[in-house]
């Protein structure tokens, strides 16, 4: 095939006028070609190799072939498994972009600043440091008091909160520089993942290296990141507010359902950026091996696999399970919103009993409304003990849940056609499950310990990660990666 094809250029690029309409980097492969065949054939490349002095400069072809040879060439170019040159660059040029590994490594990467994030945040939050910042400065608020003078000028500032005022009176400026290090870290975090998405975004668009689907999904991203540094200082501010002083019985903290907005929200960038970029990678793998759902075998039927009856009622339950994990997070926030965790320290009974007295859940002195229409969606986001009820209740879920879904693998019918990958990250799931319970029930039983409750915040961000996983491993390739690896096929099939 090869040598029809030299045969064809060399007659082809003899001709100038013919040579001066060649795109510039098939003449490195030409003179590759030539010089190879000349030293094997000695008969057509002389002439041929003449007639292309008269029309380059030589020194300044090596030149350009030195730097095309250095340049690195995509894995898979359609043009050198095809006869036809000008059909095979046709059909190259049709081809969807399917975005390198490096975009899902970044993608990655970003996910793991955001998992950083989270978990400064709940220290932040557990420490009592969030409100130490009274203001929202995105550009000069990256730098932190650098003199004694500018320590004393921020102190001050905290001096005026309703935090210190009824709280923490009696802080030192060392004790108020150990609680600022925490918010301060946790808003420079911020910075840094936005910085870290969007100059790279902005690169991978610019030399069109995302997938189709891929521009508008992370540039709604980038957005929401803006907007998550906005809805922090939202949150704060509701605990910098004077009419505190004026509430009876009122605790200087911000509001849980800001707060549950805030994490709620990194939650979901987090499983955008972990989800996207898991994707990328895998397609890339099936575009370029085959490899599919942890199999490595490049013909595997994946498209009967997902048809099984038992596997997409499957998918159906762990997309489920997924939204309850999420859910469940959800509803932790609300435990650290209302401080919840410091009531009812055991496990499984509530002051000696499966749950707590109707009146206590349902408690009408949170009812703001005349006629108390509203007594059953406050007692379930504002009454410390109904939120940690609903918390226990929601996590007990999620555990039997997971165990159900673990076990259902097990299934002859079932295991028989679920992916390697799917069985792994089942049985990854379950176990995180088990784990997070664990820290759970310690954070519970141990009055909320720092240590103890930012595991169980990190570990709802594992289990998350598992369920992601999870239901990557049963999604199907891209548009784009279908269409790469079925080109590289039929590519396959002509030589």
């Amino acid at each position: 095939m090869f040598t029809g094809l030299w045969a064809r250029r060399v007659a082809l690029e003899c001709r100038p006028a013919t040579l001066a309409k060649l795109p510039a980097q098939g003449w490195s492969r030409f003179l590759h070609k030539a010089t190879s065949k000349s030293a094997l054939a000695g008969t057509a490349a002389p002439s041929c190799t003449q007639s292309w002095q008269r029309h380059t400069n030589l020194s300044s072809f090596r030149r350009a072939f030195t730097l095309r040879a250095a340049t690195p060439r995509r894995s898979f170019d359609p043009r050198f498994f095809s006869a036809n040159a000008a059909q095979a660059q046709a059909v190259a040029g049709e081809l969807p972009v399917l975005s390198p590994p490096a975009v899902g490594g970044w993608l990655l990467a970003s996910a793991g600043l955001v998992f950083a994030v989270i978990v400064v945040g709940g220290i932040t939050r557990l420490t009592e440091s969030g409100l130490s910042i009274t203001e929202w400065k995105p550009i000069t608020g990256v730098l932190p008091p650098l003199s004694r003078a500018q320590w004393e000028e921020e102190f001050e500032k905290y001096k005026a909160t309703p935090e210190f005022k009824l709280l923490k009176h009696s802080i030192t400026l060392e004790e108020f520089k150990g609680i600022f290090f925490w918010e301060w870290s946790h808003r420079v975090l911020g910075r840094i993942i936005g910085i870290g998405f969007v100059v790279p975004l902005a690169y991978f668009a610019l030399r069109k290296r995302l997938t189709a689907s891929l521009p508008k999904h992370l540039t709604a991203m980038a957005f929401l990141i803006g907007a998550q540094g906005a809805l922090g200082w939202y949150m704060v501010k509701s605990g910098l507010e004077d009419s505190l002083m004026e509430t009876p019985g009122a605790v200087p903290r911000v509001s849980q359902y800001r707060l549950a907005a805030h994490l709620g929200t990194a939650f979901v960038l987090y499983a955008g950026m972990f989800g996207t970029g898991l994707s990328a990678i895998m397609d890339w793998r099936y575009a370029n091996k085959g490899w599919w759902g942890g199999y490595k075998d490049s013909n595997v039927k994946w498209q009967e696999i997902l048809a099984n009856p038992h596997v997409r009622r499957f998918a159906r339950g762990t997309k489920v399970l997924t939204a309850l994990v999420f859910l469940t997070a959800l509803s932790g926030a609300f435990v650290a919103g209302l401080d919840a965790g410091l009531l009812y320290n055991e496990f499984p009974l509530m002051g000696g009993r499966l749950a707590p007295p109707a009146d206590e859940l349902f408690d009408p002195a949170y009812a703001k409304s005349p006629d108390r229409s509203d007594i059953w969606w406050r007692n379930i986001f504002e009454n410390p003990t109904t939120v940690q009820f609903d918390h226990r209740c929601l996590a007990i879920g999620t555990y039997a849940a997971t165990a159900l879904m673990y076990a259902a693998t097990f299934n002859p019918a079932l295991r028989a056609v679920l992916p390697p990958l799917t069985k792994r990250m089942a049985k990854s799931a379950f176990a995180m499950a088990n784990v997070q319970v664990l820290l759970g029930i310690s954070t519970l039983l141990y009055l909320v310990p720092i240590p103890l409750a930012a595991a169980h915040q990190a570990g709802s961000v594992m289990l998350l990660t598992t369920m992601i996983h999870l239901l990557v491993s049963l999604r199907r390739p891209g548009a784009a990666a279908r269409a790469w690896r079925q080109a590289l096929q039929n590519a396959k099939k002509t030589t």
